[in-house]
């Protein structure tokens, strides 16, 4: 399964808009009014759950500044990935896809489409505001 949210573009070079991204904290600033749980375990890994779902945890698992970022499942019954895809629209502004790639049987991936789609597109939405 391959969700993309919609692109959006960020008042920040893409190398300001990658420390920004690389920096697992300010996740905590990207995601949705749901949270229920978010904690950094340490510099390159966080945990966070939301209402009514399972506690998830993320790693950066590949690098390419100041265009590619990776988060993949750290653990956990599902392997999935994160992706934040950045290009470079002047030298001021970047434009930012994040992209969720995961295997799962078609009953799971019918029940988690609709919340992962929501989920990434909010953590997109949040992205100009709190990269600013």
């Amino acid at each position: 399964m391959k969700l993309e949210s919609p692109k959006v573009t960020i008042n920040k070079s893409p190398q300001e808009t990658f420390d920004f991204l690389s920096d697992v904290k300010n996740f905590e600033s990207l995601m949705p009014d749901n949270i229920s749980k978010f904690e950094v375990l340490d510099n390159d890994k966080f945990l966070f759950a939301l209402k009514g779902m399972p506690e998830i945890v993320l790693k950066k698992k590949e690098l390419e500044a100041p265009n590619k970022i990776v988060l993949g499942a750290a653990g956990g019954k599902i392997d999935f990935s994160l992706t934040a895809n950045i290009v470079e629209l002047t030298e001021t502004s970047s434009e930012v896809q994040l992209t969720f790639e995961g295997e799962f049987n078609a009953m799971m991936a019918m029940m988690i489409k609709n919340p992962i789609n929501k989920f990434i597109e909010t953590l997109a939405s949040k992205m100009p505001e709190a990269v600013a």
